[in-house]
């Protein structure tokens, strides 16, 4: 770095506060003495910083003794040292997902670390002013529960079906009744004091299982949603990749191009009990009968599987992905696994491993509380004031860091 002058004061301190709050967040609780060593500051200067960052309250000194629960009954001689720890319970997170069936919220502290969560099951019918009603109560259900007041929350990221633009509308949104064109950003903007910030739901299962799932410490990876109509989120070097309009990965759209048949053809069968209209649960009792031997079950997940790996060899074979993650509400999906692997190996170069969500269900709203905690973490150590205060969806890079416990 080129020699600051006195004119760069501000920047200076800016710089020293974030290297100073990162070694505290990233680890325990530290003494003057071992931040100097941490930083490579000089003492002065990290007495001057955590002056500052106690009087903005994201810092605060500790008894290290209390904090562990216990009483010491020698007295120590001379003065003893000043502890200090990052105040994770300064600010909230919430993570959010807007899904076909039901909606899921997630609160965290500024560490990411989860405080509680709720879920609330909604008809897939319900319209768009009636399902963000319930998006706002179900929010308001957890910070109740939680004794979260709404003024702590530092960001709240939110995932929903559909293709999603920087800004937050929703420009295509097939599932969910009246969708399609909804500003989804600025209509829950309206209801926080902090940046929301909104991404497709796929997108976000794969920033999760990136995180805290299946594909920890792999930066090359595809994550597919699968049901009905299957989308796709996809990680390339460790980044989200969005695409130029936000619609990468919407693998699902395939039959309405006239690639395939409508999927409640696809997944219609000749047996009576599996003739009925089907919808996306019925594509959950369906893998289940087939995990239960069902001969016509089985046909049906077989032709299931062909179209699902049509649409994500497309993916590996412009992608090149060193994991597959297979994710989605359905239960019965690790019974597509080893097929799809088959079917894979058939097609594909260099076949990629694959492997069922371990975050199941929570896949996406994990995603979404990490993309606030991005946020929060720009806003944490930036020493760029204007990138401080600004938060754009687009390509956030995914973090490869475990949050401090």
């Amino acid at each position: 770095m080129s020699q600051l002058t006195g004119g760069d004061s501000s920047l200076l301190r800016r710089i020293n506060s974030a290297v100073t709050l990162r070694a505290l967040r990233d680890g325990a609780v530290l003494t003057l003495t071992q931040l100097v060593g941490e930083t490579g500051l000089s003492r002065p200067t990290v007495e001057g910083v955590i002056e500052g960052l106690s009087e903005s309250g994201l810092v605060v000194e500790v008894d290290p003794a209390a904090e562990a629960g216990r009483t010491d009954s020698t007295r120590q001689r001379g003065r003893p040292a000043r502890h200090y720890r990052f105040r994770a319970e300064a600010g909230h997170l919430l993570g959010v997902e807007i899904g076909t069936h039901g909606i899921r919220a997630v609160v965290s502290d500024l560490t990411g670390q989860t405080l509680g969560a709720y879920a609330r099951a909604i008809d897939e019918s319900t319209e768009a002013e009636e399902r963000l009603s319930l998006v706002r109560a179900t929010v308001a259900e957890l910070l109740r529960r939680c004794c979260v007041s709404r003024d702590t929350l530092w960001a709240v990221g939110v995932g929903t079906p559909g293709v999603v633009d920087a800004e937050g509308v929703v420009r295509l949104g097939t599932a969910l009744h009246g969708w399609t064109g909804l500003d989804l950003g600025a209509r829950l903007r309206r209801s926080f004091r902090c940046p929301v910030m909104v991404e497709n739901d796929a997108n976000l299962a794969a920033i999760g299982e990136h995180w805290q799932g299946a594909a920890v410490g792999m930066d090359d990876v595809v994550y597919v949603l699968a049901g009905l109509s299957p989308g796709a989120g996809s990680i390339i070097n460790g980044r989200l990749h969005r695409g130029f309009g936000g619609a990468a990965g919407e693998i699902g759209s395939l039959h309405l191009l006239g690639r395939e048949d409508a999927p409640a053809q696809l997944l219609s069968s000749p047996a009576s009990r599996l003739r009925d209209p089907l919808d996306e649960a019925a594509v959950e009792r369906v893998l289940r009968l087939a995990e239960q031997g069902d001969k016509a079950a089985l046909d049906v997940r077989q032709r299931f599987v062909e179209r699902l790996v049509r649409d994500v060899a497309a993916l590996v074979l412009a992608i090149d992905p060193q994991l597959v993650v297979i994710g989605g509400w359905a239960a019965g999906l690790d019974g597509v696994l080893e097929p799809l692997r088959q079917q894979l190996t058939r097609l594909c170069l260099r076949p990629p491993d694959v492997r069922l969500s371990a975050l199941g269900d929570e896949a996406i709203a994990t995603g979404a509380l990490r993309l606030a905690l991005d946020h929060a973490e720009q806003q944490l150590f930036s020493v760029d004031q204007e990138a401080s205060r600004t938060s754009t969806p687009e390509s956030p890079k995914v973090s490869r860091q475990v949050s401090a416990r």
